[in-house]
């Protein structure tokens, strides 16, 4: 094939693009996508062949545009590719619909993800058993941050915007002449009134305009098309979220007054309904939160084998079993997970050593409880129990007078041990065990099993055995680092969960191929970098 040959007189010491086609040859083949597109009209262009172009754009950090040029021009994309020299490629506008096909599809992770890994697999690249760890990442939305009447205000003019495109004569026939100039401009907050009463003022002004848009576009008169518009819909569900309407007409949500939506259900934004607000760890944000697994063995490349993205609302525990699920059903269950803290309960590690024979390792604490934070107070840990006869003694040796089940906030089972004021009255040491100025002492605990574990684990991870084990995981971050800074990560190329999710699923195969690649010439694993000043302190 011409294209070979030029190619290798081009690059004597090969590319990436060379390497991937000469050691995985074709990535994706036409067959695997062809429920994708319909069996009638003009053919497509080849979908394989699109989807290793939709992976490079995001090794290379490229735009649809560029990706199309690179195509047309670029002798190593084409070898890649399989194309002749003399191919004119195709137009941008394909890899748009492309992904929008990806999208509704639903099954993206296979196609794409999994045909990688189950390559890397065929090529000894990749094994199964050995050690992985998890982290997640907070995914800015494309959108801009927004306070609640600059969200009803851009969601109103989205809303007219919309329809002055698709029905200008209807819309002049039954808004206020007012409104042209009023919500023409974008809505910011530097033009907003500063006075808490004008804010009010503004914010019952729009909603009620926005009720008389819902109300009028839903009439028999109104043209039909009006009333399914995304924008429509859109103001009807940010509305419900914002307002209430009683007698007396449209008023402002508040705490007090009819309440406002929790975050995980809050939308933020009428242009990405998906998009949450959250915070972690004092980082705030809106948009996604992205969890990441990578297999972590010294004697083979570092890769990706699980990628989900979730609502930035959703807890890093929920996440857990998922991973573990997925991981077993498609056959890369390691012998051991490494995981921070917000991942690792004892529910947790239970689950994973007795559903799926997966060790989970992460450090587990002490507890919220203030004797938990103070080493000088007597924590559940202090407390001796007999699980054969439901008793426990507290360090000075007296012994409960009650004990039975209960639940805690969550619906989880606990075991309650409450204590005689006998007891814990005159107690010489009773300010290192309670706060309490008349109650006893009460100490609550997870069921014996895990109650147990608990206790082993606190034990065991105090060892340096432990803490050289688990230094593996700190590599993630080196993960997370490089699919931030070197492919675009952190901030969302598209609106929407669904787009947002092939978009970390594109991100994390081009990771993977770009270390398969690192392997194969030779370069070594990349290390944490230390400041000079860190380095002098462990000298």
């Amino acid at each position: 094939m011409e294209t070979a040959r030029v190619a290798r007189a081009a690059f004597p010491n090969a590319t990436f693009c060379l390497r991937m086609r000469d050691v995985l040859g074709p990535l994706f083949t036409d067959e695997a996508f062809a429920g994708l597109f319909s069996g009638r009209g003009r053919p497509a262009e080849s979908p394989g062949m699109l989807a290793i172009v939709s992976v490079l754009q995001f090794v290379e950090g490229l735009t649809d545009a560029q990706a199309a040029d690179a195509v047309r021009g670029r002798v190593d994309w084409k070898y890649l590719l399989g194309l002749e020299l003399i191919d004119q490629g195709f137009d941008s506008s394909v890899l748009s619909e492309f992904r929008g096909r990806l999208v509704d599809s639903g099954c993206v992770e296979a196609l794409l993800f999994d045909s990688v890994l189950d390559r890397l697999k065929a090529v000894d690249l990749l094994t199964v058993g050995g050690r992985a760890r998890t982290d997640s990442t907070h995914v800015l939305g494309a959108i801009r941050s927004l306070e609640r009447l600059e969200l009803v205000g851009e969601t109103l003019r989205g809303a007219l915007e919309a329809i002055a495109a698709t029905a200008p004569d209807w819309l002049r026939s039954v808004a206020p002449g007012d409104w042209f100039t009023r919500y023409g401009p974008r809505v910011d907050a530097y033009r907003l009134p500063k006075a808490e009463s004008e804010r009010l003022e503004l914010a019952l002004r729009v909603g009620a305009d926005g009720v008389m848009v819902l109300e009028r576009a839903g009439r028999a008169d109104a043209p039909v098309f009006v009333k399914s518009l995304p924008a429509v819909d859109r103001l009807r569900a940010i509305w419900v979220q914002q307002y209430y309407r009683d007698s007396d007409g449209v008023h402002w949500r508040t705490r007090e007054n009819h309440g406002r939506p929790p975050g995980a259900i809050a939308i933020t934004s009428p242009y990405d309904l998906d998009a949450r607000y959250s915070v972690k760890r004092g980082t705030s944000w809106n948009g996604y939160k992205v969890q990441i697994c990578e297999t972590c063995d010294d004697d083979l490349p570092h890769l990706i084998t699980y990628v989900d993205t979730v609502p930035a609302t959703e807890a890093d525990i929920d996440t857990t079993a998922r991973v573990h699920e997925s991981l077993t059903k498609r056959g890369l269950a390691p012998a051991e997970h490494l995981a921070d803290s917000a991942h690792v309960t004892a529910d947790a590690i239970l689950d994973a050593r007795d559903r799926y024979d997966i060790e989970l390792t992460g450090p587990v604490g002490h507890g919220n409880q203030w004797q938990s934070k103070n080493p000088d107070a007597f924590d559940t840990d202090a407390f001796t129990v007999d699980w054969d006869t439901l008793t426990a003694a507290c360090p000075q040796g007296h012994r409960n007078t009650w004990s039975g089940a209960a639940l805690d906030r969550h619906g989880k089972p606990r075991v309650m041990f409450t204590f005689s004021m006998t007891d814990c009255t005159p107690c010489p040491v009773r300010s290192r065990c309670t706060r309490a100025k008349t109650a006893a002492r009460t100490i609550t605990l997870r069921p014996r099993e895990q109650h147990e574990l608990l206790r082993s684990l606190r034990a065991d991870q105090q060892t340096e055995h432990w803490r050289r084990r688990y230094a593996a995981r700190s590599g993630i971050e080196g993960t997370i680092s490089q699919a931030v800074r070197a492919f675009g990560l952190r901030r969302c190329r598209y609106n929407g969960l669904a787009k947002t999710r092939v978009q970390n699923i594109l991100i994390a195969t081009a990771v993977n191929l770009t270390r398969m690649d690192a392997w194969l010439a030779g370069k070594p694993l990349g290390r944490t970098r230390v400041s000079h000043l860190a380095t002098l302190a462990t000298a």
